[in-house]
């Protein structure tokens, strides 16, 4: 039996500790233990974060090894290689799936009942990597996927109309990268199509590619921050805390997480980011958005090209 009350995280590069430093102020879990091929450096984030658990509800928050995994209710993978400036998502699926095929055995080692989300990019692919590496339930295998995308084109959207972004309702599917794509025939604010309050927001219609620009700003974020300070961290790190809200509070709320299709918008045998509904149990039902028939080609497109990496690995 596993504890939903204890999180694993593996991983301590910046996005693990990102995430454990936002989880430790959640009040989600009542212990996290970090695991890194470096130990001591897990180790040290661990004592740092602890130093601050006299402000913030009870936690045991540690070092651990695979072994500690064995009650774990949600393990966190965010180990890989970092994304660097002039490199793709996909650039890196080599290098991570070959260290996923070291991490996953371990897990499974000591652990088969828990829930497993994948932070580490390219993130599809390495859920689906995962799903088949561990022999797990299809419903307790999940990407982080595209939530972090849609946190952004809603922020974006916000900003552009001035209004509180948790108003905006829209959602980025497809490949957590470069081949991602806005539902845009489903955007709305507050119930109201986004080109209605566009009018209403700023007295006119919006601009004739305002629409492929701030999709284009979306796709070239992460780029942008990894230009400027080297990596992402903390849009993530909230984005998973969102996720694991989601799960320990059986919300049962729908996020565009990634997990395996068989026939939802006619794909098969792939994972990819679209809103899907996320309990206790894990993946509970993938909402079915209606498309236009080009947002379901350049959906059709995305796909194609994960399953033509997945293709080349050695599974």
């Amino acid at each position: 039996m596993v504890d939903m009350t204890k999180c694993g995280i593996i991983g301590c590069g910046f996005v693990g500790t990102s995430i454990a430093f936002s989880l430790l102020q959640s009040g989600l879990f009542q212990e996290i233990v970090l695991l890194d091929v470096n130990n001591d450096k897990a180790q040290g984030e661990a004592m740092d974060l602890s130093h601050g658990l006299s402000f913030s509800d009870p936690m045991d928050i540690y070092a651990g090894d695979y072994c500690d995994l064995e009650d774990t209710g949600i393990i966190i993978i965010t180990a890989g290689a970092g994304q660097k400036p002039g490199e793709t998502r996909l650039d890196l699926v080599h290098k991570n799936v070959e260290i996923f095929k070291k991490i996953i055995p371990q897990i499974t080692k000591y652990n088969k009942e828990a829930i497993l989300l994948v932070v580490s990019n390219p993130v599809d692919i390495l859920t689906y990597v995962t799903l088949q590496l561990s022999g797990y339930p299809e419903h307790r295998v999940i990407g982080s996927g595209t939530v972090l995308d849609s946190g952004r084109l809603k922020y974006m959207i916000g900003k552009q109309l001035a209004i509180d972004p948790r108003s905006v309702h829209s959602f980025v599917i497809g490949e957590h990268g470069d081949s991602e794509l806005v539902a845009w025939s489903c955007t709305n604010i507050s119930g109201v199509p986004f080109e209605t309050m566009c009018h209403l927001r700023s007295n006119r219609s919006p601009e004739p590619n305002y629409r492929d620009d701030l999709e284009e700003d979306v796709k070239q974020s992460a780029y942008e921050i990894i230009e400027k300070k080297g990596f992402t961290c903390y849009g993530v790190a909230i984005a998973v805390k969102r996720i694991c809200e989601g799960i320990v509070g059986d919300e049962h709320c729908i996020l565009s997480v990634s997990s395996i299709l068989h026939g939802e918008y006619g794909m098969d045998e792939i994972c990819i980011g679209v809103p899907t509904v996320l309990g206790a149990t894990g993946v509970e039902d993938i909402i079915t958005l209606d498309l236009s028939e080009d947002e379901q080609k350049d959906l059709q497109e995305s796909v194609t090209e994960l399953k033509e990496v997945i293709a080349g690995l050695d599974l």
